[in-house]
C-alpha cells in the first residue's frame, strides 16, 4: 500500500470534486492505505481528528503552523495537548518557521511557539512534523539548540533544502518525507536529495490540496490518491523497485508514526 505521511483535508477546497468523502474513496481506489492529515491550527487540527474518527485510514496531527500563529489565543497548546492524546494522534505538527512572506507572525513569535510545541511534543511523548520555508539555519539551530526535546524524532515534510543541510538535519535524527516537488523538472536540488537520502529516512507525501504532481501538475485540488506518483518517481530517481520503496516508505512511517496502525 501506499502512504501519504502529509496532507491536508480540512478545508472546502475539495468540495468542487465531490467533498472529502469521494477524495477517500479515490485515495483507497489508487492503493493508498494510510493517510496523515495535518492540523496547522486549532480549528484543523480538531476537524483532523474528526475525520480520522470516521476514516479508519486517516490519522492526524495537531499543531500550529508558523504561518497561522496570528490565529493563536492563549491556552490554545492545552487544547493541542489534549489532542494529542487521542489514539489516532501520530505527531504534533505542523510547526517550525516561515520567514516567507512579509507578513507572517513575526520571527520572535513563530521562535517562541516552535519551541513551546517541541517542548509539548515530549511531554506527550510523540514525534514532530516540521515546517521549514526560508529559514533552514534557524530551523537547524534550534533543533540543535533543543535536541533533547526530539527524542521521538521529526519529519521535516516537502524538504526543499540543500543536500549538505540534510545532512546536518539528519544528525539530530529526523526523517525527511517528498512530494510533488520532487516530480518537477527544475527541482534539482530536491532530487539530488532524494537520491542521497538514507533509505531508512524517506517517507512519501502530497501535501494536497497543494503541489500535484506530474503528470497532473497544475491540476488543484492535489489529493492523496496521487501518492503513488511521488513514490514512482521517487523509485525512478533512486533507481530502485517501486514496490520495494514502497514497502520501505510504508516501514520508515510507522516506525515515525508508532500510533500509526
Amino acid at each position: 500500500m501506499y502512504i501519504d505521511a502529509h496532507c491536508h483535508l480540512t478545508g472546502s477546497e475539495f468540495e468542487t470534486v465531490g467533498g472529502v468523502d469521494e477524495v477517500l474513496r479515490r485515495a483507497k481506489g489508487n492503493g493508498v492505505g494510510r493517510i496523515v492529515c495535518s492540523g496547522f491550527d486549532l480549528d484543523s487540527s480538531i476537524i483532523a481528528a474528526r475525520l480520522s474518527e470516521a476514516h479508519e485510514e486517516v490519522y492526524f496531527c495537531a499543531g500550529f503552523h508558523p504561518s497561522e500563529l496570528k490565529k493563536y489565543n492563549d491556552g490554545d497548546l492545552e487544547k493541542i495537548r489534549e489532542l494529542c492524546a487521542h489514539e489516532k494522534c501520530v505527531a504534533v505538527g505542523e510547526i517550525g518557521l516561515d520567514y516567507h512572506f512579509e507578513d507572517n507572525p513575526t520571527p520572535q513569535m513563530q521562535r517562541r511557539l516552535f519551541i513551546e510545541q517541541l517542548r509539548l511534543a515530549d511531554e506527550v511523548g510523540l514525534p514532530v512534523v516540521l515546517h521549514s520555508r526560508d529559514a533552514a539555519q534557524e530551523t537547524l539551530e534550534i533543533l540543535r539548540e533543543n535536541v533533547g526535546l526530539l527524542k521521538k524524532g521529526g519529519l521535516l515534510h516537502c524538504y526543499s533544502y540543500s543536500v549538505e543541510m540534510l545532512e546536518l538535519f539528519a544528525a539530530l535524527g529526523l526523517s525527511f518525507s517528498f512530494g510533488g516537488t520532487s516530480t518537477f523538472k527544475n527541482a534539482k536540488k530536491v532530487q539530488e536529495c532524494v537520491q542521497r537520502i538514507p533509505a531508512t529516512r524517506i517517507l512519501s507525501e502530497t501535501d494536497c490540496p497543494y503541489l500535484t504532481p506530474v503528470p497532473y501538475r497544475g491540476v488543484f485540488p492535489n489529493e492523496p490518491k496521487n501518492v503513488k506518483y511521488v513514490v514512482e518517481n521517487l523509485a525512478a530517481l533512486r533507481n530502485e523497485n517501486t514496490e520495494a520503496l514502497e514497502e520501505r516508505i510504508v516501514e520508515n512511517t510507522k516506525t515515525l508514526f508508532f500510533k500509526l496502525k
